[in-house]
């Protein structure tokens, strides 16, 4: 398994998005790759996206630890 960095995961993401972009041309795609935008010092264009990113981040997290955890209840 590989594991990634909430950064590399986020620039996997927008690559992800941008390559969508460039078969669809989806304005709602372009508009959400403008906010997704990282500066020179690791901020995005809409401080609120890294937020929301870090949101789903922890989701996720529940969610796998939460299923781990049923899993092994239900194994025993």
């Amino acid at each position: 398994m590989i594991t990634l960095t909430e950064k590399q995961a986020f620039q996997t993401m927008v690559l992800f998005l941008e390559e969508f972009y460039q078969r669809t041309n989806s304005d709602e795609i372009g508009g959400l790759l403008s906010d997704l935008l990282m500066s020179e010092e690791g901020i995005t264009a809409d401080p609120a996206a890294w937020e929301d990113w870090q949101n789903c981040i922890q989701q996720i997290i529940k969610t796998e630890k939460l299923t781990s955890a049923t899993a092994t209840t239900n194994a025993a």
